[in-house]
């Protein structure tokens, strides 16, 4: 019942390996998807932010403005460790739900917690594999202006903003290339796969 941690920075390739890990019978728990989940209209984590940053970051329809709050925390650490304070907590109760849902479902399950933010989102976790995703920031850069449409500018400005890649990497205990080709992207993984699955 391997427990594996799959980060990588912006347009690092972590979708297209968990992608891969999901097709090979893993089961991708995106980190992403349960903090939209926990931030809907309603919920308790929505009306703290609320509380915190005012009434300017919710729609008209009650949801969250994530570019209204994205441009109160963006380049504002402190703004930005308040809200990790408010959501962390909740994205952490909900994900280790899900974990232990997988699990009984199956023991000999292959979980992989698709987390953009590691070391923030579960700090102190005990992973059975940190595996890192990793090209070189040109490559980034190229990837979000050709792929998301990004002025080159505002690739480097998102970047910039995430932890950098010594960083990153100092967590890994696997670290896949993405730099290359898609197929020895592919190849990485399947190493990877063999290696996790060996012992079942």
């Amino acid at each position: 019942m391997p427990l594996l941690a799959l980060t990588g920075g912006i347009a690092s390739g972590k979708s297209t390996i968990a992608t891969a890990l999901a097709a090979r019978g893993a089961v991708v728990i995106d980190a992403d998807a349960i903090v939209r989940e926990v931030q809907v209209p309603g919920s308790p984590v929505l009306a703290a932010i609320a509380a915190e940053f005012g009434s300017g970051v919710l729609r008209d329809d009650g949801a969250l403005d994530r570019p209204a709050l994205g441009a109160l925390v963006f380049g504002h650490p402190d703004r930005l460790a308040a809200l990790n304070e408010i959501v962390h907590p909740a994205v952490r109760v909900e994900s280790q739900r899900r974990f232990d849902e997988a699990f009984a479902a199956d023991p000999d399950a292959v979980v992989v917690y698709d987390v953009p933010l590691l070391a923030e989102a579960r700090a102190g976790d005990a992973w059975d594999l940190v595996v890192v995703a990793h090209a070189p920031v040109e490559e980034r850069v190229r990837r979000l202006v050709k792929i998301r449409g990004l002025s080159e500018g505002d690739a480097r400005a998102r970047i910039g903003s995430q932890v950098g890649d010594e960083e990153r990497l100092a967590l890994a205990d696997v670290v896949i290339d993405t730099g290359t080709t898609l197929d020895a992207t592919r190849q990485q993984v399947d190493q990877l796969w063999d290696r996790v699955t060996r012992s079942r």
